[in-house]
Order: C-alpha cells, then sequence, then structure tokens
C-alpha cells in the first residue's frame, strides 16, 4: 500500500536502529516526549522502543483529547441529558470514559438515556433533521484536526436553520499544553521529569503546520521534529532530535514533509477562526487550568451553543482514587506506576481516560503488553 508499506520496511528499520546507536552520546540520556497517542502507539505497536540504545528513553505526553478531558465536562454531558432530555451525539471513545460517581455516558445510555454514538459531524447533523421535535447536542471534542468539521456543522445547521442543533465545545489547543508542560515545575526546575526534545504530533500539524513550534524550540531551547506514525517515521525523527541535540540546536524540523508544511492548511484555519474564539481558560486532566487553550464557540454563533442554550455550569470533578491518569499524562509517570493499572482498571473496566482512549499510554501498554516484560537494558541494543 502506497505510503504505508514504505514506511515499515524491517531493512531500512535496522539501518536507522544502527545509525541512532552510533549517533547517541553514551555519555548522556536522551529524553523525547511524544505528545501524540498516535506516537505512542505506533511504538509499542512495532516495538521502536526496542531498537533504541538504553539512554534513549521515549516520555509519553498528553496523547488524545479524549485523555486530557476532566471529569467536569463529562458530567456536564451527563447533565444535558438528565436534565434536559436532549439527544446527546458523542464519539464512541467518550462513551467509556468514567465521570463521577462512578458514571458514564455508556451507564447512562444503559439506563435509558438518548445517547448516540456518530462517526462524523454530519451524523450529528442527520439525527437532528430527523428529530426536529428534540434538542440534539454534539459533544464537539479534538485537538486541532477535528474543530474544522465542527466548524462546518455550525456554519451548515445555521444555513439550515436547524433551532434544535447545538454544539458542547470541548475543542483544545495543542501548543499551549506544550507550553504549560514545559513551564510545569517538573521540567523547569529538572525535578521529577526530563525532556530534551518534543515529536511534533503528525495530523494537528497538518492543520496548524510547522510554524507554531517555532517560538517552543527557541523560547524553551528545546527541538521539535513533526513526526509521521509509520515506525520508521518515529526512528527517522528520533535520530534527527539525537542530532540537534548533540549539536546544540534547538529548531523545528519537518519529517513529516509529505503532508505537513509550514503554514499548514490555512482554508481549516480560516474556517475555525470565522465560527470560533479563544477561551480565556479552560482545565485539562493532569494539566490543571491552562490560559487561552481552548475555544468557544463566537457571539455570531451563540444561538448554536449548547453551554449558552443550556447555561452549562462549571464543574470541578476528581478523578478515581488512586488513579494516576493525571501524572501519566504529564510524563511524571508511566501506566505500569499506578496500582490500579491491571488490576482493577483493564479496558473492560477502566479506572480512567488513558485506559479508555484508543490512542491513551495505558491502553497502548495494556495492548501490546509491555508490561508483561522486563524493562529494557544494554544487552537489548543489537535487536536490530
Amino acid at each position: 500500500m502506497r505510503y504505508v508499506d514504505e514506511f515499515r520496511q524491517r531493512e531500512l528499520a535496522q539501518q536507522l536502529a544502527a545509525a541512532i546507536r552510533k549517533e547517541a552520546d553514551p555519555q548522556r540520556q536522551y529524553n523525547l516526549m511524544e505528545f501524540c497517542g498516535g506516537h505512542t502507539h505506533a511504538i509499542f505497536r512495532y516495538g521502536v522502543q526496542d531498537l533504541m540504545p538504553s539512554n534513549v528513553h521515549f516520555v509519553h505526553g498528553p496523547g488524545c483529547p479524549v485523555c486530557v478531558l476532566p471529569v467536569g465536562r463529562i458530567d456536564n454531558a451527563i447533565q444535558l441529558v438528565e436534565q434536559h432530555d436532549v439527544i446527546l451525539c458523542t464519539y464512541g471513545d467518550m462513551l467509556r470514559v468514567p465521570a463521577s460517581g462512578r458514571k458514564s455516558l455508556l451507564k447512562i445510555k444503559a439506563g435509558g438515556a438518548d445517547i448516540r454514538m456518530v462517526y462524523s459531524t454530519q451524523d450529528a447533523l442527520r439525527i437532528a433533521r430527523d428529530n426536529p421535535d428534540r434538542q440534539v447536542v454534539f459533544f464537539a471534542i479534538g485537538f486541532e484536526t477535528t474543530t474544522p468539521p465542527t466548524a462546518v456543522a455550525i456554519k451548515q445547521a445555521r444555513t439550515e436553520a436547524l433551532d434544535n442543533f447545538s454544539v458542547f465545545s470541548n475543542h483544545v489547543l495543542t501548543p499551549a499544553a506544550i507550553q504549560n508542560i514545559l513551564e510545569s515545575p517538573e521540567v523547569r526546575e529538572m525535578g521529577s521529569v526530563s525532556i530534551d526534545g518534543f515529536f511534533g504530533p503528525s495530523h494537528v500539524s497538518s492543520i496548524i503546520g510547522s510554524r507554531p513550534y517555532e517560538f517552543f524550540a527557541e523560547e524553551f531551547q528545546r527541538p521539535v521534529v513533526i513526526a509521521g506514525f509509520e515506525p520508521l517515521d518515529v526512528m527517522q525523527s528520533a535520530l534527527m532530535l539525537i542530532r540537534q541535540l548533540n549539536e546544540g540546536r534547538h529548531e523545528v524540523e519537518n519529517e513529516y514533509t509529505r503532508v505537513v508544511t509550514r503554514e499548514g492548511n490555512t482554508k481549516a484555519q480560516s474556517l475555525v477562526a470565522e465560527v470560533f474564539e479563544l477561551r480565556r481558560t479552560f482545565e485539562w486532566r493532569g494539566l490543571g487550568l491552562v490560559p487561552y487553550s481552548a475555544l468557544q464557540i463566537k457571539k455570531a454563533f451563540a444561538g448554536l451553543d449548547a453551554e449558552q442554550r443550556f447555561h452549562v455550569p462549571a464543574i470541578s470533578a476528581s478523578d478515581v482514587k488512586g488513579c494516576e491518569c493525571p501524572s501519566i499524562l504529564r510524563g511524571v509517570k508511566r501506566p505500569t506506576d499506578c496500582k490500579l493499572f491491571g488490576t482493577v482498571c483493564t479496558p473492560e473496566n477502566p479506572m480512567g481516560s488513558c485506559m479508555v482512549s484508543s490512542e491513551g499510554a495505558c491502553a497502548a501498554y495494556w495492548s501490546y503488553g509491555r508490561f508483561r516484560q522486563p524493562e529494557k537494558s544494554d544487552t537489548r541494543e543489537d535487536a536490530a
């Protein structure tokens, strides 16, 4: 398959592994954070970590929008259903994320609530057309990648005068989260987390381009390499980061040139800017309140904003006691550091969003059995 098989070739992986072993300075450690959960899963699925020398470490970051959505916003969605009898449309991953009181959207759906899984914003619009006597709310969630389709749906609903359709916006912004991580005491004071460089997210960068990362590279002196999702993409990007660190550089480089440009998708950016504006602050699971890190619907489209229509309150709620998901999202801990992982917390009975999401770090550890294997030692450097 074009543009897939080419990036999974074993011979090229062996060559890249040899190049990384040759260039990695044995006198230093390389801690590279993959912000996106798609990279985390690629690393585990293809055994990329096993091909790295023992001093090259992958640090798992926020992962995905489902992972970082706080409990309070899920509680809000449940209230919309229970108090306003809306039809709530949501993507599949959101159904199983635990809310307060061990509730979840899936559990209240089983109790009779009208919650429907959709695959796109267009599915939600169709449900609104088919149910003119019911209020339909689309639970919008995602990084910059999924924001343009939500903007299209909002504009389309206004054009069609779909008065029974509204959007509960939970779209968040990647650059603000990276800045928050770099400014955290754990990183800034070189405490429990050391991050030497970043793998820039692939799909997000196809929309916003590589330019927004230039500030972080310069301000925090950390190299960023935009990386594709295939194993050779990740390995080549790791080599590019190692070279930058060895040379004392902190620049933005683009490994994913077949998709990402410096300017990004300007048409999608203009569409988002027309419908959305920055929130002053927004809560992220694991990161807390992050200023200017999320989007809200502009006043011009306020009639389609579920938060305005139903007067959705701000709710602050805690994660399940003992769940280390917040620390995992910051890169402070790994899934195996959580006492609940693999015991009471499994994909069938998730305690936190990191086990629910298809891009969560806990789901990656579980799916590919990494927690069953001993930690990598120096003797495994020749695995390639």
